[in-house]
């Protein structure tokens, strides 16, 4: 018998999640299969994974995407850029002393990222120090530079940023991006934050693949609910529709 899974309060797997049933593995799997669809006219190397106010889960969904994709076998980097509040590191369980500031500004090179022994093909580059100037450092040349070399080096970068609509980061690496994810909280996320949020990124011309509704309920298990638009010509998810969490 094989020995039981570490999971977290979703039920999904810290230690690798193979054959896992749980309703969040099964979202996310779904969510690397539209992905790979939604790839078909334009390669997404690089997937930039936003929300539109803070606390809506965007880091999580993070870390689970790019634990997903890791497993088919693509050799994935899971870069924290949200360089005002910075949780990547603490959902990887990993320190933070340096990382992309430092990599930024020319005081650290690539031996800052690190591997994670329970998925081998997944590397994570953490924030480091926070700078007073993040979205300057975001829309530098050594950024962009620092990105085409990712691009070369991995098969899939996904970025985690700022919330959209509280400062203007994720607008600014967003065309570092193929494409850019945007997470809402079932019962949170109001109808004119999302409507915002979706003008703001329209106006950046940044490439809106669709949105992931995070605790949802579908029975008794929270859920992450996976919606493409554009691609599939499907409505997102609306949260406004969405039970609120009990």
């Amino acid at each position: 018998m094989a020995a039981p899974t570490k999971t977290d309060s979703y039920g999904y797997g810290y230690g690798g999640y193979k054959g896992s049933r749980s309703p969040v593995a099964e979202a996310f799997r779904v969510l690397r299969t539209n992905l790979q669809f939604a790839a078909v006219d334009k390669e997404l190397k690089v997937i930039l994974v936003t929300s539109a106010s803070p606390d809506e889960g965007k880091s999580t969904v993070v870390q689970y995407l790019a634990q997903t994709i890791s497993q088919t076998g693509k050799k994935v980097m899971a870069l924290d850029t949200d360089l005002i509040n910075p949780t990547l590191h603490r959902r990887f369980g990993i320190p933070n002393e340096r990382g992309l500031s430092n990599l930024i500004v020319g005081d650290a090179d690539f031996t800052v990222f690190t591997r994670l022994k329970e998925y081998p093909n997944l590397s994570v580059i953490t924030t480091g120090p926070i700078p007073p100037n993040s979205s300057e450092l975001l829309g530098s040349a050594r950024m962009k530079h620092l990105m085409d070399r990712l691009r070369e080096e991995y098969d899939v970068v996904i970025m985690d940023t700022p919330p959209i609509l509280p400062v203007t980061d994720a607008v600014v690496a967003s065309s570092l991006a193929d494409g850019v994810i945007l997470v809402l909280q079932a019962g949170h996320t109001r109808s004119g934050e999302v409507h915002h949020a979706q003008e703001v990124l329209e106006e950046a011309h940044a490439n809106l693949l669709g949105v992931v509704l995070n605790r949802a309920r579908h029975g008794v298990n929270d859920y992450y609910d996976t919606r493409t638009y554009g691609a599939y010509s499907t409505e997102p998810a609306k949260p406004e529709e969405a039970p609120a969490q009990s």
